[in-house]
């Protein structure tokens, strides 16, 4: 069929199927790191509770069947295999129904972890993959051309995100509208890198101006994506850019890489050999295409084009949703991300000692991978990977519940459980339990250029009170 096969996309297709499946590695990577510690029988919120609080609910899940611990990280590592396999492109090289197992697969594995997840799993990037994934599974083999409709469906996902997320912000915080958001989201965004000091000390005047291009690039260029090439091409080219300079100036887990691979669903094979003339990535002459994998495309295609309505009505809804999921399998969602700017970054600091509580007691601070605390540490880079208990914590301190899993983390910490202390950078105790613990919450700012040159610090810092005061284990 003449128009079902997008010939011409070769670059588009690998970059997409091999770029997602690289994405699912570092989630089944994360989550074999993580999750037992979060979410096991033994975590912060243990999924086996979970499962039997949801009991008469219709959450797909391969844990509804059983969960442990041991069976998860099967479930991982089964993932993370298969993952790296679509990665070097092995399942590719044969006929299409094998990439479509591949992807169904890891997408199905995942799926199972991210509804047991609760709160540790409830980001928007996490139906981003699953959406993508569960996309990338239609492109098909290295023996076919890419079908037409599943590089639209791609394009769609690239305008929710972009325009969704204008959408939030212009309906938001007046700090989009007078263009001064970017004096302070560098220094209060969940986890600056390394470079977010710099970006944050740029003049004002290019803020106002990296705001004013962040709303061209996400209210004007996703409606080009639509458009024949090679405008297509160039409105995806604008996307990239601005999810680079994202990727540049903060953390935030694989949402910039993912919107920067699915954007690549708009760029032909003739575009890029008009900026790289060298560039080489010529595939084999296509075969026919099956009828089957015709009819299976065809039929996924019009689920997704049925489930796209909501997601549709809402961008238009003036109580627009951000990051939400209209169906158990997260296939039909909601973007946007920072509708409202925090002016003033406080952050949460779990201290314990070996003394008895009191003015002489010497409080010692656990050291967090992500989240800021040592006043003189540099920020660090970890996006695409993502530190998913140092992204609660950001919550925590900006008035965010933590009432179902702070405690057990404090009492964690108190057990000196060495699962729950893997999840640090830090433990000043040396792996003994400490006499007592607390919680206090700090005012952080950026270091001024001067003080970083006189005291060698990235932050300044101020007590700001107390979240939790001093308890013993048991007491929390």
């Amino acid at each position: 069929m003449e128009y079902f096969s997008a010939e011409g996309y070769e670059l588009a297709r690998q970059v997409l199927q091999r770029g997602i499946a690289a994405v699912f590695l570092i989630a089944f990577l994360a989550a074999a790191a993580q999750f037992p510690a979060l979410l096991g029988e033994r975590g912060l919120l243990p999924a086996p509770k979970y499962l039997k609080r949801t009991a008469g609910r219709r959450i797909p899940t391969l844990f509804r069947l059983h969960y442990s611990d041991r069976f998860l990280r099967a479930v991982v590592w089964t993932g993370a295999v298969a993952a790296a396999l679509l990665v070097v492109g092995l399942p590719q090289q044969g006929p299409p129904w094998v990439p479509m197992l591949g992807f169904g697969l890891i997408w199905f594995l995942y799926l199972s972890i991210v509804n047991v997840g609760q709160v540790f799993y409830g980001f928007g990037w996490e139906s981003l993959l699953l959406e993508a994934g569960f996309l990338a599974a239609f492109l098909g083999s290295n023996e076919v051309a890419p079908p037409v409709t599943v590089l639209f469906l791609f394009r769609w996902l690239v305008f929710r995100l972009e325009f969704g997320a204008g959408l939030i912000k212009m309906r938001g915080d007046r700090v989009w509208r007078d263009l001064t958001a970017l004096y302070y989201h560098h220094e209060t965004q969940p986890m600056p890198n390394p470079a977010s000091w710099f970006f944050h000390h740029l003049p004002k005047p290019l803020h106002k101006a990296e705001v004013l291009g962040n709303h061209f690039a996400q209210l004007v260029v996703p409606v080009f994506l639509f458009f024949p090439q090679p405008v297509a091409s160039i409105a995806a080219a604008l996307v990239i850019i601005t999810q680079l300079w994202l990727v540049l100036s903060g953390n935030f887990a694989w949402l910039n890489v993912l919107t920067i691979l699915v954007a690549f669903s708009a760029v032909d094979d003739a575009a890029v050999r008009a900026v790289l003339p060298w560039a080489s990535f010529e595939s084999a002459e296509p075969a026919a295409t099956p009828v089957w994998f015709i009819a299976v495309v065809l039929v996924m295609t019009l689920a997704m084009l049925y489930w796209a309505w909501e997601p549709l009505r809402n961008l238009f809804s003036k109580q627009q949703l951000m990051n939400a999921s209209f169906n158990r399998w997260h296939l039909s969602n909601a973007y946007g991300a920072f509708g409202s700017i925090t002016r003033r970054r406080n952050e949460v600091v779990i201290e314990g000692t070996m003394d008895e509580p009191g003015p002489d007691a010497r409080w010692q601070e656990y050291g967090f991978h992500g989240k800021p605390g040592d006043p003189g540490r540099w920020p660090r880079q970890f996006a695409p990977y993502h530190l998913r208990l140092d992204w609660l914590m950001w919550f925590l301190a900006l008035g965010a519940s933590g009432g179902n899993w702070f405690p057990v983390l404090l009492q964690k910490l108190l057990a000196a459980d060495p699962q729950t202390l893997k999840l640090l950078r830090e433990d000043p105790f040396g792996g003994v339990p400490p006499h007592w613990i607390r919680a206090r919450v700090f005012r952080y700012r950026f270091s001024t250029p001067e003080e970083l040159r006189q005291k060698h610090i990235w932050w300044v810092r101020e007590p700001a009170g107390v979240l939790v005061h001093p308890v013993q284990r048991g007491n929390a």
